[in-house]
């Protein structure tokens, strides 16, 4: 299967690990805000529960990091060395990388459990808020392992040319989740409980889909006892390739914090809350561009490997395309129809109208994402770690953040500049990113060419 990336039309093989990884993101979108849909639904208590349950978002976003700190990086490298024809060395990326993960998950849910109650106040918890935050967290810490494992793996499947396969370990896992939500929170009763245990259930059967396939005989590259044993030679680059994707989710987390901390400080709960509404909307533009990118990779990754410079560009070109128009479709809607997108999280009228408002403003350059998103991580997918790490500090770290705290000092609506800095940094980052990319692009196959 992975012969095929290095032959035949580029536009169908990109179509064909493309449309299923992006499907496959889609669907894992499913498994982030199912559970917000129905919780902002629920009589009476909806506006506190999901405010609370998108206070655990920034500790759901370090465990994918760390997840993707393996992943994203252990992957890439296993297409190169596949395009070289270095099957054994490829193997033995995969096996390093799951007991990366599998360590990392057990340490990842002792602290989390632990330090749930302090960390979740610190996010921007009320008294209000608090209890619906912890019920839901501790739950699904507990399943950390699970998330770990289809985060962090599936890429090797995607990056073998398995695309379907790969899409199936998150379509299983998500319709289980949507079929299970409302029969834990509305039959037996359990609310916020309910949907987390719904969610950990879910992630196990992915979990034990990923692993039931990599030990099969119809995967390329198998996970077997001898490639388990953590080498460092092989680990710490996968760590160095995977660290500036970890960058990018973690300080999505920290982010996070300094939008809740802020909008707790100058705003109230419905402003907290509509935070969790924006965020929801946020996965709805960039899960998808992801899905394109990590459809695309395998193809950049091996032809870059096999010095196959024409696809690499042909591949990158096209799906540049789609990302820009894309994230530029989302952004029309998003503005032309705010309140229908607001609406399928929350019911209650002042909840909704304060969540229309944050629309408008947070999203007002978000077709930015679609510029952003590809060249960042087409950076990964040509082995540049340096590169992308910088960028993936430049829109968070440099620009967002330090507006998130800066802006309410220049303008009088102090929410309304919260909220403003998003857009903001869009748009420089963007800019700067692609530059950026465009002048390397060249530069990157040639330096390529003469190793």
């Amino acid at each position: 299967m992975s012969h095929d990336l290095g032959s035949g039309s580029v536009k169908k093989l990109l179509f064909r690990l493309a449309a299923p990884a992006v499907l496959a993101q889609v669907v894992n979108l499913l498994y982030n805000i199912v559970d917000r849909i129905y919780i902002g639904h629920i009589p009476r208590i909806g506006p506190a529960a999901l405010t609370g349950v998108g206070l655990f978002a920034p500790i759901l976003m370090l465990l994918n990091a760390f997840a993707m700190l393996i992943g994203s990086g252990g992957a890439p490298l296993a297409a190169i060395a596949m395009g070289k024809g270095d099957k054994e060395k490829a193997q033995r990326i995969m096996g390093n990388c799951f007991t990366a993960l599998f360590f990392l998950s057990l340490v990842l849910t002792v602290v989390f459990y632990i330090f749930a109650p302090q960390l979740l106040i610190f996010f921007g918890a009320s008294n209000d808020t608090l209890p619906y935050a912890l019920d839901y967290s501790r739950i699904y810490i507990l399943g950390t392992i699970c998330v770990l494992m289809v985060m962090g793996m599936n890429p090797f499947i995607t990056t073998q040319g398995f695309a379907k396969i790969s899409m199936l370990t998150t379509v299983i896992g998500a319709v289980i989740n949507i079929v299970l939500d409302p029969i834990f929170m509305f039959v037996f009763d359990l609310g916020v409980r309910g949907a987390a245990i719904a969610t950990v259930l879910s992630q196990l059967v992915s979990a034990l889909w990923i692993l039931r396939f990599l030990t099969s005989d119809r995967t390329v590259l198998r996970l077997c006892r001898q490639d388990l044993r953590l080498s460092s030679a092989t680990v710490l680059p996968c760590l160095a390739l995977g660290v500036s994707t970890f960058v990018m989710l973690s300080t999505e987390s920290l982010l996070s914090v300094s939008f809740t901390n802020s909008l707790a400080k100058y705003g109230t709960d419905l402003d907290v809350g509509a935070m969790t509404v924006l965020n929801s909307l946020v996965m709805l533009i960039t899960m998808p561009l992801s899905g394109l990118c990590q459809g695309s990779q395998p193809l950049i990754s091996y032809n870059f490997g096999a010095g196959r410079y024409d696809r690499v560009k042909q591949t990158f070109y096209t799906i540049f395309a789609v990302c820009v128009g894309y994230s530029t479709l989302f952004w029309l809607a998003l503005l032309a129809a705010p309140s229908l997108f607001a609406g399928l999280f929350v019911s209650d009228e002042a909840f909704a109208q304060r969540a229309v408002w944050a629309i408008g403003i947070y999203f007002a350059c978000a077709f930015s994402h679609g510029f952003q998103t590809c060249c960042q991580q087409s950076f990964v997918a040509l082995g540049q770690a340096k590169i992308s790490l910088l960028l993936a500090c430049l829109r968070k770290i440099v620009l967002l953040i330090p507006l998130i705290f800066i802006l309410p000092h220049f303008f009088e609506n102090k929410v309304f500049a919260v909220f403003f800095a998003e857009p903001v940094s869009d748009v420089i980052a963007a800019a700067i990113t692609t530059v950026v990319f465009f002048t390397s692009f060249d530069k990157i196959l040639k330096q390529n060419e003469i190793r």
